[in-house]
């Protein structure tokens, strides 16, 4: 673990392959599960803690069942990449599910947020179609959520978090 200048730890994405077509990325935050929450699920807080190589210039997010979200990703070198897809149940600030449809495969991803003693964890879970989809997404989270996730240590410790 590193320690930022605020003195509080910082943890580790975890980074788990339970079956062949799914991927669990769990990961520890210092901050109550209300905050957490709506950094994952308000427009004006998602795009503020993206990968250092993107950025999120659109972020529409409809949260309830059958509710639409779209997200645009920005690579510094100009190139965009669209995901869409629609909320399946929808508990706040305890989980919710988005469901994708890329290249003509599905996939369902669980978010979950627990809190003890003022830290929250998130628990994202997905299930892929096929081990290829499972497998290319596996190399791009390691990168992608682990520098997303440190990025939101410090957006979480921020007075813009608000």
């Amino acid at each position: 673990m590193t320690q930022p200048s605020s003195g509080r730890s910082r943890h580790e994405t975890q980074f788990a392959t339970p079956t062949d077509l799914e991927l669990v990325i769990t990961r520890t935050f210092d901050a109550p599960r209300a905050l957490v929450w709506s950094a994952f699920t308000d427009p004006k807080h998602l795009p503020r803690w993206q990968p250092s190589m993107a950025t999120m210039p659109v972020c529409e997010i409809d949260l309830r069942p059958g509710g639409v979200w779209r997200y645009v990703y920005r690579l510094t070198n100009g190139v965009e990449h669209t995901a869409t897809g629609t909320f399946g149940d929808v508990d706040p600030p305890t989980l919710f599910v988005q469901l994708q449809e890329r290249d003509g495969e599905s996939s369902t991803s669980t978010t979950r947020f627990a809190e003890e003693n003022g830290r929250t964890t998130v628990t994202v879970s997905y299930a892929y179609a096929s081990v290829a989809a499972r497998e290319q997404a596996l190399k791009y989270a390691k990168f992608g959520a682990a520098s997303s996730y440190d990025r939101l240590d410090t957006y979480l410790e921020s007075p813009n978090n608000s």
